[in-house]
């Protein structure tokens, strides 16, 4: 029973509900928490105001919130009501459990009566804790409300279950433990509440006190309080109104507004509605004990998931380790290669050098030998050997010169180890499924009559096969890059239809589509090729400069909801105090174009943005405050230009009704631009800018602007452009 026991507490006061009543949203109040919560409103907004002007009211006024928020701006909760003179404005308090309450607008004054007959202010508004729905109370106030008796015997058995020390019922704050109970109020007392609420003297001295558990026991065996009706405090309910939905007493059906309805008797609803709520009871508890069962089951599926990750890291690991002992092996096997080239070619230089030095040992002999023999004076003794010394000479040098003096063996090692493969293979490493579920789904078809362009962007639609039954999760688009290069992804998801923004214009694109799904990816489609708008070339004054424009709107699907579109999406407003965010459905990543913007209506000085923005900025913020957008916010005096919230070159010179805006984005120069009614504002906003974008605006407080596409540059741009 404990998990019940939020349901058995007040929203307000965070405690046990003590004498609860049931507000017309069907949420629960403490009747003293309910008293403390009253706002009173104006005597323009009360049920008696109304009932004297003739207009017809239920006996609970639901607030216009069009005409009084319950909404304050310091906070993101609910607040006291303000804007009328009668009631002050007072912050909102938040309840033990979280919920925001309103304070009372003026302390009630003191009295010794119980809140059920204490007085309530006139013209007093109540604010359900949970809903937020608010009400206007009628004559009877609170006592208007009916008491939930079934609520408080479900907390007296929950209670009387958990067995702890009975509190007092009348501490403010943190309840003391009660000392005596009352059997005539039937309400439990500290000592300090005893002796201010229920003093020993007057009436009340023949009240009976006794121990609190004494008490429990008596209001256990006492008789359940018998629920009487609101409008006839002194009649029971006896009949239970079909229409409303409520029981009612016999007086209602004689002279109240029930007579014409449709009744039944009590009992006999009572045991319907029991054997209703208990068959629903049935539904609900089945999907309880399939929860609980899913509960074991995802916990049962988290030990498995720790078991098998276990099991699974020692695999990973024991195969990563198979491959770097493999590679160690096959190291060992390559070093040794490389040992054997080293020594055969220290073997080959060692015995050239064993083989020279022995030659030029015996070529130095020879020629020391024939010096001597150069130095003797015997003529006929010289002749005798000259003709044999002169042979060898020849025949030694001979010797030298067929290549003798040249290396048989290189320094540099002619094995060159070729390991891109394998790190390749090591790169694309990853683990594959086990067991296929089921074959890959086949080849999309693109759907010609569906696929087309419209100025720089390209729509293209694609379905399954009509005898395909391999489901696909998901598509991947591919699209050239207009040049005839590489493909590349360009949507990947669930939808059969996709449009790419921010094309080149005048370019031919080549697309494509695959489908995929766990098991793996089907093959290409047929290739698509599709051709961009080519624009509108504008030639000025100097033949090397052009521009090609294009016409568009704004976006709605990508808009705030807070923008308002008309004139076929050309002219949009808005309503709301804060910056609303539109772009335009063109991208642009090269080229030079040029829009402008009309100012329809402006009022109170507000700040436009105009500028340039990425598909992803924030919409619900000025236009520049992030890093998405390029922007000039503008008023009836000046400008600033404004990118990721940095504020630059103040300009002197606003706007007002019928002037004009406009932009420049010089995706060649790479530059943005900004003119007001045909003049440059400021210098060049912005340099180095280059990506897709899309023009934007963000407007707020009933700015309107219409947008004008197609345009040439200012003539005096391009002069300087060409002169550039």
């Amino acid at each position: 029973m404990e998990e019940m026991e939020e349901e058995l507490k007040c929203p307000v006061c965070g405690s046990f509900y003590r004498e609860p009543i049931i507000l017309p949203c069907s949420h629960n109040l403490c009747q003293a928490c309910a008293r403390n919560i009253l706002v009173q409103t104006p005597e323009s907004e009360s049920p008696q105001s109304r009932r004297a002007s003739g207009s017809g009211v239920s006996d609970y006024d639901y607030l216009d919130l069009d005409k009084m928020s319950l909404y304050s701006e310091a906070d993101s909760g609910y607040g006291s009501y303000g804007g009328f003179a009668s009631a002050p404005t007072t912050p909102c308090q938040k309840s033990p459990n979280g919920v925001r309450v309103f304070p009372p607008a003026m302390p009630p004054p003191p009295t010794h009566l119980s809140p059920a007959l204490a007085p309530v202010p006139r013209n007093s508004c109540i604010t359900c804790p949970q809903c937020h729905r608010s009400l206007i109370l009628d004559d009877r106030g609170l006592r208007g409300f009916p008491k939930n008796r079934v609520l408080e015997g479900v907390i007296d058995r929950y209670q009387q279950s958990k067995a702890a020390a009975l509190k007092c019922q009348l501490c403010e704050k943190a309840p003391k433990e009660a000392t005596v109970m009352c059997e005539q109020c039937d309400v439990f007392y500290c000592d300090p509440c005893r002796l201010r609420c229920h003093p020993p003297r007057g009436p009340l001295a023949k009240h009976r006190l006794v121990p609190p558990a004494q008490g429990r026991v008596s209001r256990r065996l006492s008789p359940r309080k018998v629920s009487t009706c609101t409008d006839h405090e002194l009649e029971n309910h006896s009949m239970y109104c079909v229409q409303c939905k409520m029981p009612v007493c016999y007086q209602c059906l004689e002279e109240g507004k029930h007579s014409s309805h449709e009744v039944k008797a009590l009992g006999a609803m009572w045991k319907l509605h029991k054997s209703q709520l208990s068959q629903a009871l049935n539904g609900l508890s089945d999907r309880a004990k399939e929860a609980k069962e899913f509960l074991v089951q995802l916990r049962t599926m988290v030990q498995q998931i720790q078991e098998n990750s276990v099991e699974f890291e020692a695999c990973l690991v024991a195969q990563c380790d198979a491959l770097i002992d493999a590679l160690n092996r096959r190291k060992a096997q390559l070093l040794a290669r490389v040992n054997k080239e080293h020594e055969h070619k220290l073997k080959v230089v060692r015995d050239q050098i064993s083989h020279c030095t022995v030659k030029l040992r015996q070529t130095t002999g020879l020629m020391e030998y024939c010096l001597e023999v150069i130095k003797e004076n015997d003529p006929s003794g010289f002749l005798q050997i000259s003709d044999a010394l002169i042979r060898r000479v020849h025949l030694t040098e001979d010797q030298w010169g067929k290549g003798t003096l040249t290396p048989r063996m290189t320094t540099d090692f002619d094995l060159s180890l070729d390991n891109s493969p394998l790190l390749q293979s090591i790169h694309q490493l990853d683990f594959v499924q086990v067991k296929a579920s089921s074959p890959v789904p086949a080849t999309p078809i693109l759907q010609l009559e569906e696929c087309c362009t419209h100025n720089n962007s390209a729509t293209l639609s694609w379905k399954q096969p009509p005898l395909s039954t391999v489901a696909a999760d998901g598509y991947i688009l591919e699209l050239d890059d207009g040049s005839g290069g590489q493909f590349r992804e360009v949507y990947v998801g669930k939808e059969t239809m996709c449009t790419v923004d921010g094309l080149h214009f005048n370019s031919t694109y080549n697309a494509r589509v695959k489908a995929f799904n766990k098991t793996g990816v089907s093959p290409y489609s047929k290739t698509l090729v599709l051709q961009t708008s080519e624009g509108c070339n504008f030639e000025t004054q100097s033949a090397s400069y052009s521009q090609l424009v294009a016409w568009f709107a704004f976006d709605p699907g990508s808009a705030h909801s807070d923008i308002i579109f008309s004139n076929d999406n050309l002219t949009v407003t808005c309503s709301s105090y804060d910056d609303r965010v539109v772009l335009g459905k063109t991208g642009f990543s090269k080229g030079v174009h040029y829009w402008e913007l009309t100012i329809d209506r402006y009022d109170n000085h507000p700040d436009p943005a105009f500028g340039v923005a990425r598909i992803d900025v924030m919409k619900d913020m000025m236009l520049g405050k992030d890093d998405k957008a390029w922007a000039m916010y503008v008023d009836n005096n000046r400008s600033w230009f404004m990118h990721n919230n940095s504020h630059t070159n103040r300009t002197e010179g606003g706007i007002t009704k019928g002037a004009t805006i406009g932009v420049l984005l010089d995706l060649n120069r790479k530059t943005l631009t900004f003119f007001v009614n045909n003049e440059q504002q400021g210098p060049i906003a912005f340099e180095n800018v280059e990506g897709l974008f899309f023009p934007a605006v963000s407007l707020n407080r009933n700015v309107q602007v219409t947008l004008h596409t197609g345009l040439p540059v200012p003539d005096f741009y391009s002069s300087r452009a060409s002169i550039a």
